[in-house]
């Protein structure tokens, strides 16, 4: 297997004949798979007749350990609470989630994506985890482990960052 240093890039140039990389370097890599990752986010939306939001907030209970509520959600968008609701109104209408008082606390309520929509996704997104099984086989897993320590990494410190900057 070849090391990716040897491999050119979408330039032409080897890794190896490109500068180190630089913070300027991450940041163009990060806004172009940002981009590239918004624009197939954006097509299921359209697929789906749904607002790009709505995407955004499957992905947040799809990726949750654990049900969330309206409010996690809220929380995790950063959208007032009345803007979650039309956003989960319209989800539930497109038949992706459902929500559920199964608390003592008939108040709470929790959010499930239904499995019918998680396959529908799956259809939609296979191409992307294609490009991403392909992209892997380019990297050894001692570079995996590292590329995914930086990503985990880079949530984390993203997660910490105020939504805005006056």
């Amino acid at each position: 297997m070849s090391h990716a240093d040897d491999r050119p890039t979408r330039s032409g140039a080897s890794d190896s004949e490109a500068p180190l990389a630089d913070l300027q370097a991450f940041a163009v890599e990060l806004r172009r798979m940002n981009g590239e990752i918004n624009r197939m986010a954006h097509g299921f939306a359209a697929n789906q007749h749904l607002h790009p939001t709505d995407v955004s907030a499957l992905g947040a209970i799809l990726d949750a350990t654990s049900p969330l509520t309206p409010g996690a959600l809220r929380d995790h968008l950063g959208l007032t609470s009345g803007a979650v609701t039309a956003c989960l109104d319209r989800l539930e209408r497109a038949g992706h989630i459902r929500r559920a008082r199964e608390s003592a606390d008939r108040r709470v309520v929790h959010v499930y994506y239904e499995p019918s929509a998680r396959t529908v996704a799956r259809d939609y997104f296979m191409p992307l985890a294609e490009a991403t099984a392909r992209a892997r086989a380019r990297f050894s897993d001692s570079e995996l482990s590292t590329v995914l320590r930086f990503l985990a990494a880079m949530n984390e410190e993203l997660a910490e960052l105020p939504p805005t900057r006056r």
